[in-house]
């Protein structure tokens, strides 16, 4: 008998008209920060396979999801600050689903200089936090 089993259900903010929809796999070796800042033109869905992903979206605290979760980014403006895998001895896989603007990247870098204007929008980071 098969069973389904409801990871996450999310209602996202927006749809790009005519999205395009990728499906990948993203693999970390151990202590890998992941992919640099950047945002996505339309919403992406995750699912950790194996390992654990710091994870950190603009405007929210960063967090730990670990190897059964699923994950989830509105796309559009915000900013995806990390990916990174959490643990300095062991892999993190994850499979991601994003939805995007057909004809444009799925994936585009954030430079310095708008990290810096936007620093006001970004939750305070731990190491931030045992400083002040």
């Amino acid at each position: 008998m098969s069973t389904l089993t409801t990871l996450m259900h999310e209602v996202p903010p927006f749809l790009p008209s005519g999205a395009e929809a990728m499906t990948a796999t993203v693999e970390l070796p151990p202590g890998d920060p992941g992919t640099p800042p950047h945002r996505h033109s339309g919403p992406v869905f995750g699912y950790l396979l194996e390992g654990e992903m710091i994870f950190e979206l603009e405007g929210g605290p960063e967090r730990v999801a670990r190897a059964g979760e699923a994950f989830w980014e509105p796309g559009g403006d915000a900013i995806h600050y990390q990916a990174a895998n959490n643990l300095a001895d062991g892999w993190t896989r994850f499979v991601i689903v994003m939805l995007g603007v057909p004809g444009e990247p799925m994936l585009t870098f954030v430079d310095e200089a708008e990290l810096r204007a936007r620093r006001d929008r970004r939750a305070p980071r731990p190491a931030s936090s045992a400083e002040a």
